[in-house]
């Protein structure tokens, strides 16, 4: 493949994984025929930026640029492009590109793609075959399939993190059918926890979150749990033994699977979708003893998540932020570490300029 025209943009990165982000220039293709060229006005920040920016899943190429909770302004498209036009406001996720040729693409399961997903950021960019640069920056450029139709009624900032914490745990609860009639466990009020929990209730269910801080009982009240579970309570967890229909874990801490298992009934389900740094120990007995089952799941894939922003826009459900400048960032993420955030930090990408 011939090498694409670029342009530079500038950025925040990290050149190695005991350094700072700072501002850095970087190289963007500009659009080709199919291509969608987007200004950058907000951009999440997930834990897994933070895993991937201190190499803690092993993979980290540097200089590294996190960021896969874009919402920016379309600024140029390629001759090509059917879906979107200048101006439009869009959402960019966790993907930027797939085989789409395999079984699970033709489903619409982009995330699982059988030849490997392109990921926004930690991929290989198969025009300029270098790392995939992520939102830190101001503009980004991506094939159009890849880029989402954001809902017009709903605060820029406040829905960005829906393209990665809202994609990740609604597509858990609606695969598995969370509705009325069930008993719904949320484990851990973070990015991702708090908007389990109100997916959860949107979608009927009684919902129970479980956090090791008593400081966030009221505000999980206030997000729509119906209960409010501290898990360092033994006699708390030991009364929901057998009472949950649905679990989803949602922790990316080290912390014990097992307790939570035995909280499920039987043919109860637990599914994770936090990323823990570490492997974490499962005992065979709780899942034997009442045939439970212990799942993971991967955000979603495209079709999935744009049905999740439309539901997201009829609902009014958006997330949690506090919203920050491009050089608080390291600050940040310390932050994040001490759980100190309610619940998303979202970068204002005008302060790059």
């Amino acid at each position: 493949m011939t090498k694409p025209v670029c342009y530079s943009t500038k950025a925040f990165a990290t050149s190695s994984a005991t350094s700072p982000l700072a501002a850095a220039t970087i190289e963007r293709r500009v659009p080709t025929a199919t291509d969608v060229q987007i200004q950058i006005l907000c951009c999440g920040v997930c834990h897994s930026d933070l895993h991937y920016a201190r190499n803690e899943w092993h993979f980290t190429e540097y200089p590294a640029v996190p960021g896969h909770e874009i919402v920016g302004r379309v600024t140029s498209v390629g001759g090509g492009v059917k879906k979107f036009k200048v101006g439009d406001t869009v959402g960019v996720g966790c993907l930027v590109d797939s085989c789409r040729t395999c079984a699970s693409c033709r489903t619409g399961l982009e995330q699982y793609c059988d030849n490997g997903m392109v990921m926004t950021y930690g991929s290989t960019d198969k025009y300029l075959s270098k790392p995939t640069l992520g939102g830190y920056s101001q503009s980004i450029v991506v094939t159009e399939d890849f880029v989402l139709r954001m809902p017009a009624n709903l605060n820029l900032a406040a829905s960005a993190p829906l393209l990665c914490a809202g994609i990740t745990t609604y597509s858990p609860l609606r695969h598995w059918k969370v509705g009325p009639g069930q008993r719904v466990g949320i484990v851990g009020l973070g990015g991702l926890g708090h908007m389990g929990v109100k997916f959860a209730k949107a979608f009927g269910a009684e919902v129970v979150l479980f956090t090791t801080s008593p400081s966030k009982i009221e505000d999980g009240k206030r997000l729509g749990a119906h209960e409010v579970v501290v898990s360092r309570d033994e006699k708390q967890m030991a009364a929901q033994a057998g009472r949950l229909d649905f679990i989803l874990d949602a922790v990316s801490a080290e912390h014990d699977l097992n307790a939570y298992l035995n909280l499920l009934k039987r043919d109860g389900q637990m599914v994770l979708v936090g990323a823990p740094e570490k492997p974490l120990p499962v005992s065979a007995f709780p899942l034997l003893m009442r045939r439970r089952s212990l799942s993971g799941s991967l955000i979603g894939g495209l079709p999935e998540t744009q049905e999740m922003l439309d539901f997201c826009g009829k609902h009014n459900i958006t997330s949690d932020v506090e919203m920050i400048r491009m050089d608080q960032i390291n600050t940040a993420y310390e932050r994040m570490l001490k759980s100190d955030v309610k619940y998303r930090f979202v970068i204002d990408m005008a302060s790059l300029a």
